[in-house]
């Protein structure tokens, strides 16, 4: 978890107790008056000092109270990937049961681009009051700008599926390997961005199987999917909330998942690792980030809420009727402990392989 770092507020202070000034004469009275100006002037500058460097007045007392009011008006959600893929599905389920339990309206935006950069960023800079938060994924986070975010919440933590267009003529990973072998370089897969866990997804398959296929990326997977469902690119390593309509529509054929083991919310679908890719092992993941530096207090209760959204029956169904895992309840050091361990293992394969993930 990210801490936040206490910040005195000596100026506030000094003018709530009050300077009491008993001057014998003029000249002592004007004295004092100096002497009270540099004081002023020396207290104010650590007190911008310590807001220049924290950005944020973060008293244990203020941040109880933040806590235990939160929250007194809307609360935003930023989604930083257009409508339609795994985070905006996710949040879009949570949020009539978040309203319901903090009695304000959820708001969600959607502020796609740069692989969900443009969205992080804006979320980053916004004050960390609990007013402002973010649906995120892999794409959004790298070991350089974690500590730029507070980890709230994780959401789900699934496999993602193999899938491609009915044009290929595979219905396993083992026929999928042989396909794509005979066809070098002709297979291309989209994802929701250079960097995101659709596309490491992707680069890991091609390093474990050796093969030769073309990443597509886009500022979103409900993009991907509309170019999948057209047949411009062949396959996805896709949120299942956000193809299986499709796979049960017959437009798109589901042939694996990403995990070690078999989803619970798709048990009919073999792992990669044994439908002929041993080794093969990947996670997507969605969770709630707020900006660094979120009072503890404050973080610990919009945790709370969420894992009880989750627990909810309305929402754990929707989840795994759309092939989502919901998380088990956890903290917030939960999360961040995941999210430094799932961060290593992509850093480790972009490093190894000279994967691009700039766009």
């Amino acid at each position: 978890m990210i801490q936040s770092v206490p910040v005195q507020w000596p100026l506030i202070q000094l003018f709530r107790r009050g300077v009491k000034v008993q001057p014998k004469s003029t000249h002592q009275l004007e004295s004092n008056r100096t002497d009270r100006r540099r004081a002023l002037s020396t207290i104010g500058l650590t007190a911008l000092s310590a807001l220049a460097g924290f950005g944020v007045q973060s008293d244990p007392a203020w941040a109880q109270d933040a806590a235990r009011n939160f929250p007194v008006k809307p609360v935003r959600v930023i989604v930083p990937f257009p409508p339609g893929g795994g985070a905006d599905t996710l949040i879009r389920q949570l949020a009539p049961i978040l309203t319901e339990i903090w009695a304000q309206p959820l708001i969600i935006e959607n502020k796609p681009g740069a692989a969900g950069q443009i969205g992080g960023d804006l979320v980053i800079k916004s004050p960390p009051d609990g007013y402002t938060l973010m649906m995120g994924s892999t794409a959004v986070l790298n070991e350089r700008n974690l500590a730029q975010f507070t980890p709230i919440a994780l959401v789900s933590a699934s496999p993602y599926v193999v899938t491609v267009h009915p044009s290929i003529p595979a219905r396993t990973i083992a026929e999928l390997l042989t396909y794509a072998r005979s066809h070098p370089g002709d297979l291309r897969f989209g994802s929701s961005g250079a960097g995101s866990a659709s596309h490491l997804s992707g680069e890991l398959f091609k390093a474990l199987s050796h093969l030769d296929l073309q990443h597509i990326p886009y500022k979103g997977t409900g993009q991907a999917l509309t170019d999948l469902l057209a047949g411009h690119i062949n396959l996805m390593f896709a949120p299942a909330q956000t193809v299986m309509p499709n796979v049960q529509g017959s437009k798109l054929r589901a042939l694996a998942v990403t995990s070690a083991r078999r989803s619970v919310a798709l048990p009919e679908l073999p792992t990669v690792a044994e439908s002929g890719l041993a080794g093969y092992e990947s996670i997507g993941w969605f969770g709630v980030l707020g900006p660094a530096r979120m009072p503890p207090a404050l973080a610990q209760q919009i945790n709370a809420a969420f894992n009880k959204a989750l627990q909810h029956p309305k929402v754990r169904k929707d989840m795994l009727d759309r092939g989502s895992d919901p998380a088990p309840a956890g903290s917030e050091e939960d999360f961040a402990r995941f999210l430094q361990s799932d961060l290593a293992k992509w850093e480790k394969l972009i490093r190894e392989k000279g994967i691009n993930v700039s766009g």
